[in-house]
């Protein structure tokens, strides 16, 4: 995605414009920052052709996003999903307790939450300590937003995973009616009471953290795959000092994040790959913003509008999501794969 840029003041560029001179340094050059080549506040700046057809790959994308939002999260589908009962499941539905019970029926929900809980401290202290080293403007890009993201995840996943374990310790849901929709898809009526209960649907909430799961499963694939696999090993060729913060905000954000893959419940259903594009284009749409009232560089090359090459760029980068957010699905099946082999508790996701 970037091989074309792939000198030392765009690196430079990308990784951290504050990391130069600061003692937790990520790397050590002195060359000037890369800067737009034309005045981003200037009227022409935008008025010329290839603003033109990079804006319109991100409103397509924009576009797109929202006919499958419409088409499989529209509020008929909602209303069906209540009446759907035993006879099955709708693409996308949500039930209640899938946010906080583990995949392996003989795992406690408590042991998910505490997971969860450890992740959020981590990645919480971890964002303090990079805004801390680093400044507010490494909020500037997209790799902290996805950080940010994955916080914002597991703190809500935290929360819904505490309702879970009220919900056991109150005996509204037992162990049992936790298990019985797994292992029972065609319920007796004699089962009516507990099937009321395991097929509820879920929330406002519920679905947010669902939404943001997704759209973290793009994120973190596409911001960690560019630096393992771009940055990463130009970086070891020229011997730059990497610190820790960097290498823990391009792992530990991975490693946490399929770890609770690993054992929550949730499903994939690849048309929420509509908010992994939207969420993209929220973040161009915001340094379009900011780039037309102040003149600053941009956080990444392929972002600058004066370059010819910038429209190809654009559509690059968008189709790139693709690839990126069906690696996810891969995993899943993966995991599918390994658990039903490995353990006997485990109740699939498909």
């Amino acid at each position: 995605m970037m091989l074309v840029y792939l000198d030392e003041s765009t690196l430079t560029e990308y990784l951290a414009p504050g990391f130069r001179d600061n003692s937790f340094c990520c790397i050590s050059l002195t060359e000037e920052s890369w800067h737009p080549t034309s005045d981003t506040t200037n009227v022409d700046y935008w008025l010329n052709w290839r603003a033109v057809v990079s804006a319109i790959w991100v409103l397509s994308s924009i576009v797109i996003a929202s006919i499958l939002i419409w088409k499989y999260e529209g509020s008929h589908h909602h209303q069906e999903e209540e009446e759907i009962g035993s006879q099955g499941r709708r693409v996308g539905t949500l039930y209640d307790d899938e946010s906080w019970r583990p995949c392996l029926n003989g795992i406690h929900p408590a042991w998910l939450l505490a997971f969860r809980v450890a992740s959020f401290s981590i990645l919480l202290a971890l964002l303090i300590v990079d805004i801390r080293m680093e400044g507010t403007a490494n909020l500037y890009y997209y790799t902290d937003w996805t950080l940010m993201l994955v916080t914002i995840y597991f703190a809500l996943g935290s929360l819904l995973s505490i309702y879970g374990c009220r919900q056991i310790s109150s005996k509204k849901v037992s162990s049992d009616e936790i298990e019985f929709r797994s292992t029972d898809v065609h319920p007796s009526n004699d089962s009516e009471s507990h099937q009321n209960i395991a097929q509820k649907i879920a929330g406002f909430w519920g679905y947010l953290f669902q939404i943001i799961y997704q759209i973290n499963a793009g994120a973190v694939v596409l911001t960690d795959c560019v630096f393992w696999f771009i940055i990463l090993p130009f970086l070891a060729i020229k011997d730059y000092d990497l610190s820790f913060v960097l290498f823990a905000v391009h792992s530990a954000n991975a490693i946490l994040f399929l770890g609770d893959t690993a054992l929550n419940s949730l499903r994939f259903p690849w048309f929420r790959i509509a908010y992994f594009l939207i969420w993209t284009a929220i973040y161009v749409i915001f340094q379009w913003l900011i780039h037309a009232i102040v003149a600053l560089r941009w956080p990444y090359p392929f972002l600058d509008l004066s370059s010819p090459r910038a429209p190809f760029w654009y559509l690059g980068v968008t189709l790139l999501h693709f690839p990126c957010y069906a690696m996810f699905p891969l995993i899943m099946r993966l995991k599918g794969f390994l658990f039903t082999r490995w353990f006997q508790s485990y109740h699939s996701m498909e």
